[in-house]
């Protein structure tokens, strides 16, 4: 029963999503781009957070990485926007094996630091103009537009329905990563790193490869991400929108898809909804997340491992 809930939740999302881009104006269809662009990179934060356990709040180092691979390759050597995707899903890549490698043993708020420190880092690289092709401060303009057969992807509605596409390819990954070896492995690791250890998992090869994952999606995002607004510029992935992703899977509930789209629908497209209310917005929704923590410690809609059954629960 819960699984044809789910299948029947999930038909009218989609739905909702395909008819979107006909009934909402231009600011709406670019909020609801925005939202699956940060959905995409949300659902990669819960592999490395929500689905292995380790607190890495420099996510939007690898969302930036793909960003400004296309941005540089475009603008810098002309490359077309189509060509530089591998590249933007294999630089975060092999960049979050490299920089997990080494600290991939420390845990909870050793991790969390470090991971901070590393985007940090990535900002100031990206302001002080690194051989003179981030832009600096200013970041990169006039990315051009993704082409397939002779179709550029040039209107806010073209790119939304890749934004779409990218989201559904992004849905398949993680559907498969659940009923995997991998997927497996990965929620023992979560729930106990010794006892998975003492069972026969790699647990250093499993948190590698849930970071390689999760940056290689992050990357492609920030593909995305940059070509919807044509520039990238070192604030939209600095260390305040790292917290974002990161409290988008806390807030919405780890390991769970429904979960934390609704935590990035909460964190992003309300507070679109209260713009009017300027800053006043932010002190509103900073007392919902407390009390959210408070009154949903495992989030607005948390995950369900298995069934109870029947004959065990008490009428």
């Amino acid at each position: 029963m819960n699984d044809k809930k789910t299948l029947v939740g999930f038909l009218v999302f989609v739905a909702f999503l395909l008819i979107f881009p006909f009934i909402a104006n231009s600011r709406w269809l670019a909020v609801g781009t925005t939202f699956i662009i940060y959905s995409i990179v949300a659902l990669s934060q819960d592999i490395v957070l929500g689905r292995a356990g380790m607190f890495d709040m420099g996510h939007a180092l690898f969302f930036g990485l793909g960003a400004y691979s296309t941005a540089i390759l475009n603008t810098v050597f002309n490359v077309p926007v189509l060509w530089t995707i591998p590249v933007a899903i294999v630089l975060p890549l092999i960049v979050g094996i490299l920089l997990a490698a080494p600290i991939i043993h420390l845990r909870g708020d050793y991790l969390l630091v470090t991971t901070i420190g590393f985007n940090i880092v990535f900002e100031q690289v990206l302001k002080n103009n690194l051989f003179g092709i981030t832009g600096g401060p200013n970041g990169i303009f006039g990315i051009g537009a993704p082409e397939i057969f002779s179709f550029q992807f040039f209107s806010q509605q073209s790119i939304y329905f890749l934004s779409f596409f990218v989201l559904m390819l992004t849905f398949f990954i993680i559907r498969n990563l659940e009923t995997s070896k991998i997927g497996r492995a990965l929620h023992y690791l979560n729930e106990d790193s010794l006892a998975a250890e003492c069972v026969g998992i790699n647990t250093r090869f499993y948190r590698l490869y849930s970071f390689g994952l999760g940056a290689a999606l992050a990357g492609l995002a920030g593909v995305l991400f940059a070509v919807q607004y044509a520039a990238v510029s070192p604030e939209a992935f600095s260390f305040i929108q790292s917290v974002l992703f990161f409290t988008i899977v806390i807030v919405g509930g780890p390991s769970s898809i429904p979960g934390i789209l609704l935590g990035t629908f909460v964190m992003f497209v309300l507070p679109e909804i209260f713009r009017q209310f300027a800053t006043a917005r932010y002190f509103v929704f900073g007392i919902a997340m407390i009390l959210t923590m408070i009154l949903r410690p495992r989030g607005i809609w948390p995950a369900k491992f298995g069934r109870i059954p029947k004959y065990m629960v008490k009428d």
